[in-house]
């Protein structure tokens, strides 16, 4: 029997553990893959678990739906981030939390010692400076990869609302030029300040939001000259803020996080 929390960033919703009380004998890719299941577990987009760093405040280990462990999650450690404050882990408003993408630093927006919203520095994207034309069923789909630690695929579409994301995301997630598969992003170019994204989120399906995802889709965008420097995201989810500091060349992704309920769970 262990303690969890179920929270939420956007949409994109996580069980929350802190394994630095929990000791787990379990196989966490197993663990991740029966917590997530939203039918015999407590159904989630991806299990956070907190543990002690050596090298910064703290450290987050992330898994997806299907067992695989990812590199990063915006809307992740923007929760896992409200979780260490308002579980009272740490009285800092600023911090480092390490991730396999490389330590990441957040800084609390605080109200009546609540966390309003949450910023996170998600370092500069690494573009390829390839275009891949990808050609399914007659239909030709120009992607562009960038990595935030985690790898993603931005691709462009007209009406996003309208768009076949579930034809079309497997397809591209599993495509011969990502070996590790990857996030797909088909983004919508509202206007100069304003983008609507949704996702196809490796190892999980669509998924309401995706932090890093809406960082890559929005540097594309940026370098394409399609928006401005900072832009409101529009996910299924909700809407996130993002801002290129042009110096640096770093992203600033902005939301809120939310605590759905606390929770037990027995493993069987």
């Amino acid at each position: 029997m262990f303690s969890f929390s179920k929270m939420q960033g956007a949409g994109n919703d996580f069980v929350v553990i802190d394994a630095i009380k929990n000791q787990f004998e379990y196989s966490l890719p197993v663990l991740s893959s029966y917590i997530c299941n939203r039918h015999y577990g407590v159904g989630a987009d991806g299990v956070i678990l907190l543990y002690q760093s050596e090298t910064e405040d703290f450290k987050m280990r992330i898994f997806n739906q299907d067992g695989t462990e990812a590199e990063m999650c915006g809307n992740g450690i923007r929760c896992l981030a409200k979780y260490i404050f308002e579980k009272g882990l740490t009285d800092k408003t600023e911090f480092s939390i390490e991730t396999l993408a490389g330590a990441k630093k957040v800084k609390l927006e605080l109200e009546n010692k609540k966390v309003l919203s949450v910023k996170v520095n998600m370092g500069s994207p690494d573009i390829d400076c390839i275009k891949y034309m990808i050609e399914i069923e007659e239909k030709q789909y120009y992607v562009y990869p960038v990595s935030l630690g985690n790898p993603h695929a931005v691709c462009f579409v007209k009406d996003v609302e309208n768009f076949d994301v579930a034809k079309v995301g497997p397809i591209l997630e599993n495509y011969k030029y990502f070996p590790n598969k990857t996030n797909v992003e088909f983004v919508q170019i509202v206007d100069k300040q304003n983008i609507k994204i949704r996702v196809w989120e490796r190892g999980v399906g669509e998924t309401n939001a995706c932090g890093t995802g809406a960082c890559a889709s929005s540097m594309i965008a940026i370098k394409e000259k399609f928006i401005e420097n900072n832009v409101t995201v529009e996910l299924k989810g909700g809407k996130l803020k993002i801002y290129y500091e042009k110096e640096s060349q770093e992203m600033i992704l902005e939301g809120e996080a939310e605590f759905v309920f606390d929770g037990q769970i027995e493993m069987m």
